[in-house]
């Protein structure tokens, strides 16, 4: 992108009214050009390489595949987008793994016009910008750090347990509908809060720490 060229966008949301809504509204701004949308993350990502844009606007829940997997699998693939994450929620366990996965930045969609625009120009170049709200909270996160259990994000949750199920990554793929890469991605993240290097140690230590529960006691059941 050079410094008059404009800023490229590819829109992400599943309801087409609001597809409609921003790219008319980006369409009526100097400066901007929308290559192309995506319903879902799995489109997302899709779309992100063929078209290449500097910025996309992801919204988060979506059926057939959430924000958060889309921006994990782009940063994965060094996609050279910017994430400008535009969504209705702020809760926690929305906005640590949207920015753990590597958005940018973060707006709610009750934000005014002018500073949508301001910020997609500012994650074009590279710049955080996050709502007032999705700052406090992660100003009151680094105060108040959490513990390894209530800082793994609930898709964490869920791969940490299929593996202490046994269940190999394919299988995790194919049962929470994302990519094996995907699965990595969240492995390695569980790994770095539990402080371990492999799965053995991911379930071991979740036990431990009760963030599993307690392992079945054997016995009660079948032959002593």
């Amino acid at each position: 992108m050079t410094d008059d060229a404009p800023i490229s966008l590819l829109i992400v949301d599943d309801h087409p009214v609001v597809r409609d809504g921003l790219r008319g509204m980006f369409a009526s701004a100097p400066g901007f050009t929308v290559v192309g949308e995506a319903a879902n993350g799995v489109e997302a990502v899709e779309r992100a390489g063929a078209l290449d844009p500097d910025v996309i606007l992801m919204d988060l829940r979506m059926p057939g595949g959430g924000g958060v997997d889309a921006i994990a699998e782009l940063t994965r693939r060094r996609c050279r987008a910017r994430v400008l994450v535009l969504t209705t929620y702020d809760t926690d366990s929305d906005t640590l793994p949207a920015i753990e996965a590597g958005a940018t930045g973060y707006l709610l969609k009750d934000a005014p016009r002018d500073d949508l625009f301001t910020a997609v120009r500012a994650a074009a170049d590279g710049r955080t910008v996050l709502s007032p709200a999705v700052a406090s909270r992660l100003v009151s996160a680094v105060r108040t750090p959490a513990s390894a259990a209530e800082s793994l994000s609930a898709r964490e949750r869920e791969v940490l347990v299929l593996v202490a199920r046994g269940t190999s990554n394919r299988e995790i793929a194919r049962e929470l509908f994302i990519s094996e890469a995907t699965v990595k991605t969240h492995l390695t993240h569980v790994y770095g809060k539990l402080g371990v290097k492999d799965r053995a140690a991911a379930v071991a230590t979740a036990y431990e720490r009760g963030i599993l529960g307690r392992p079945s006691a054997p016995g009660g059941h079948g032959p002593a």
